[in-house]
């Protein structure tokens, strides 16, 4: 281990002090092959479904931000998936976009569907299959 030079600031004595290293970063692991498909997050379905409501009009994120009360910012951030807002900002994006707060979650729950992996969507009417029986 190296020596270093530290100084007692109570004392204004210089003594030798051991250097810290940094810790050795651990491997990545590959994702294995066999490992479940992993279902997208409600977020960022919710993100994509307001953009593309806001492409569709023609807006910017500065006009749809400030009909809605938001900041530019929290709405590019609630577009990209990078936040998880209140069910009061969804409500205001969603009326500033024009549309209820119903069709806006019904629209996130479809893409939703359609974005499940195969292995989840069979796991799921199994489920539904055994649940019936």
């Amino acid at each position: 281990m190296e020596q270093g030079l530290a100084v007692d600031l109570a004392s204004g004595m210089a003594e030798t002090a051991p250097q810290l290293q940094p810790a050795p970063s651990a491997p990545r692991r590959a994702p294995r092959e066999d490992a479940a498909p992993i279902e997208p997050l409600w977020r960022h379905m919710l993100g994509d479904r307001l953009r593309s409501l806001r492409h569709d009009r023609g807006e910017t994120l500065g006009e749809t931000a400030a009909r809605a009360g938001v900041s530019p910012q929290y709405l590019s951030e609630m577009e990209r998936g990078a936040k998880e807002p209140s069910s009061e900002m969804i409500a205001a994006v969603a009326g500033a976009l024009g549309v209820t707060l119903l069709d806006l979650t019904l629209g996130v729950a479809e893409g939703l569907r359609e974005a499940r992996p195969a292995a989840v969507q069979g796991a799921a009417g199994r489920a539904m299959l055994a649940l019936a029986a």
